[in-house]
């Protein structure tokens, strides 16, 4: 079986992979200081998060080359949630975490998950849109759900998978793609480096 570096420290997308019976390593860089990917003056949320995601791919290239690594496909995914056309990146605090959720209450955005895999010196792209609709939240729910740690480090302050779940009154789109790897889109895209699902 072939084996992929996976560009991202994300949990859920290590599980989304292993979910597909794909074997992986990580493939990340050192800890840095600042935020995350920052977005370009004049560029758009999708092209955001398609580009980011891309970025990290050649990123991860750069890492297999310095570290002397076998050279294998590389796989990287970017998350970004949408309102208004909007980024609504990782909150930094509490107070950012509630700002968010309480942006999101009550309305539908979007959720673009974008992956991009090199392989051979070739880079495959695709993206996954999904529409997500909140209920309305109380003040009482974001504090909460804010208390549970679970808003942190994700892009939107919420993770679907997880408590948030009961927030979502309907998604149009892909439930992989909010978690942050579409499933559908990223067997698509193994199958250009001829990465068979078991």
């Amino acid at each position: 079986m072939t084996t992929i570096y996976l560009a991202s420290k994300s949990p859920r997308r290590r599980e989304l992979l292993t979910q597909l019976g794909i074997a992986h390593e990580l493939l990340i860089p050192p800890p840095s200081e600042g935020p995350d990917e920052p977005q370009l003056d004049g560029e758009s949320a999708a092209d955001y998060v398609r580009r980011t995601a891309r970025d990290k791919a050649r990123q991860g290239a750069v890492l297999m080359a310095e570290r002397g690594l076998p050279a294998r496909p590389i796989l990287a995914a970017d998350t970004t949630v949408i309102l208004d056309g909007q980024v609504l990146g990782k909150p930094v605090d509490r107070d950012d975490a509630i700002r968010i959720l309480s942006l999101l209450s009550g309305r539908q955005h979007e959720v673009h998950t974008a992956i991009a895999l090199l392989h051979d010196g070739q880079l495959h792209e695709d993206v996954s849109v999904t529409q997500v609709h909140f209920r309305d939240l109380t003040a009482d729910e974001l504090a909460r759900y804010c208390d549970t740690g679970e808003p942190y480090d994700k892009a939107g302050a919420y993770g679907i998978q997880g408590l948030a779940g009961v927030f979502v009154s309907r998604i149009d789109g892909s439930f992989t793609g909010v978690m942050g790897l579409p499933l559908y889109e990223t067997a698509r895209l193994l199958g250009h480096a001829s990465i068979v699902l078991p």
